[in-house]
């Protein structure tokens, strides 16, 4: 009898073990698939890191004839320059119908979720949105062409508060119209509304309510923005001004550096379009027009900077420059419309090469490749970033859309976002064996549930 009873518990105690074993290996299995359908999210300017760089593997290292397959597009996006951004399982963009600015939510399959105002948009010359949605967990944030900022519930799309930051902090819009996506850093949301002792300003991401300002820096605005730079310990802020790169302190707004760009400009024009880069301990600002750009060398604790080097070389119109092993890529200016695609090394601004096609345009990375953008055609090409030559691997152009080619590029789980005016179409640019086995494993997910 007893053995009897000690073979049931040992009966019981294995099966018991071998539905933990199978529990634990159904969990492991199902994030194993979830992080595979669910590569690290996009979720505001630039990327994960406002650098223009996708961390993702398994992307295809050529196209078929024609360019990747069209996986969807959607229409009726309004006017406008905005990429998108990607978190919660959504596709954020931005446009103008009308003259009031929508925030549109679009799932992954395409189909749109909600779309709602956020005040009246951008109607002077280049009519159209700039702002592209910044995501923070459950909050995303915009910054209107008029320098309306809003936080919106993520999900539902209810807002939650509207600062008018010019009107708060005394500042004047520009030529073009406010161009910023904002920075979100901690519990802060940093914009540059270029007011009286208010170039830069902090409002408290929950309610709006103002944090710090940059007292003692006037500047306006230009067509930059912000991103966050961590030296020595310390946090700091950077952007280009209508005279300066700039750096202060991300905690209290103190003005940390100046550095005056026009010095090094040919024939200075205060637009500076292009989101600087930081990298190795430097920043890379550049602007077009012939305004050159130069590399600065910040110190060990941020609080200084020196210029390492000069290039005339890139001076990229508004396309954006990528960082990949120690080369910069980016498209120059000839006039606003042409440009070539340029190489420089980091550290002594060396042209690597400087490379004629079609247009110039806006880039990003993923995967050892440069997705680049012209903007005369509208053709998207695929070129391995080398410093040995721009070789176009494959190319196609977009098929939708009207107006100027200016939206930048996203490359987030597996797939291409290209924006053209009221369009949006979606690519899937994975491997044969990455799509297989990301098919097989939603597969067995499924069957599983």
């Amino acid at each position: 009898m007893l053995r009897t009873i000690r073979e049931c518990l040992f009966i019981n105690v294995f099966v018991l073990a071998l539905c933990l074993i199978g529990l634990s290996y159904y969990s492991a299995a199902g994030a194993a698939d979830l992080s595979d359908i669910r590569a690290a999210d996009w979720p505001q300017w630039r990327g994960p890191n406002r650098d223009g760089k996708s961390l993702e593997t398994g992307l295809a290292k050529k196209w078929p004839q024609g360019g990747p397959k069209l996986l969807w597009s959607i229409e009726g996006l309004g006017m406008g320059f905005s990429t998108v951004s990607i978190a919660n399982g959504l596709v954020y963009t931005t446009g103008m119908i009308g003259k009031e600015g929508i925030l549109f939510a679009i799932d992954r399959q395409g189909n749109l979720k909600w779309k709602k105002s956020y005040g009246e948009e951008w109607r002077g010359a280049h009519p159209g949105v700039r702002t592209t949605p910044t995501v923070d967990g459950e909050r995303l944030y915009v910054m209107s062409g008029q320098g309306r900022v809003v936080c919106f519930d993520a999900k539902t799309g209810e807002e939650n508060w509207a600062v008018d930051t010019l009107k708060r902090f005394d500042g004047k819009n520009i030529t073009w119209g406010i161009s910023e996506s904002v920075l979100v850093d901690r519990d802060n949301v940093i914009c540059t509304p270029g007011g009286k002792d208010a170039t830069i300003v902090a409002l408290n991401k929950m309610n709006g309510e103002t944090v710090w300002t940059s007292k003692g820096l006037s500047e306006k605005p230009c067509y930059s923005s912000l991103i966050l730079v961590e030296r020595g310990g310390n946090r700091l802020v950077v952007t280009m001004t209508e005279n300066f790169v700039v750096g202060v302190d991300a905690d209290t707004g103190k003005v940390l550096w100046l550095d005056k760009f026009e010095e090094y400009q040919k024939e200075p024009k205060p637009i500076n379009p292009v989101t600087p880069v930081y990298y190795n301990g430097c920043v890379y600002a550049t602007s077009g027009y012939d305004n050159g750009g130069a590399m600065l060398e910040l110190s060990e604790d941020g609080s200084k900077v020196s210029r390492k080097w000069v290039d005339t070389t890139l001076d990229c119109h508004h396309g954006g420059v990528v960082v990949v092993d120690g080369y910069i890529y980016g498209a120059n200016w000839k006039s606003n419309k042409s440009g070539n695609w340029v190489c420089l090394d980091w550290d002594s601004g060396k042209v690597m090469y400087e490379k004629e096609w079609i247009c110039k345009g806006s880039i990003i990375y993923a995967d050892g490749m440069l997705y680049c953008y012209e903007e005369k055609k509208g053709t998207v090409a695929l070129v391995k970033a080398s410093p040995d030559g721009f070789d176009v691997v494959s190319s196609f152009e977009v098929s939708k859309g009207s107006g100027e080619h200016w939206a930048h590029p996203v490359v987030c789980d597996g797939r291409l976002y290209i924006r053209h005016g009221d369009a949006l179409m979606v690519y899937d640019i994975r491997t044969e064996d990455r799509r297989q086995k990301t098919e097989y494993r939603i597969q067995n997910t499924e069957d599983r549930r």
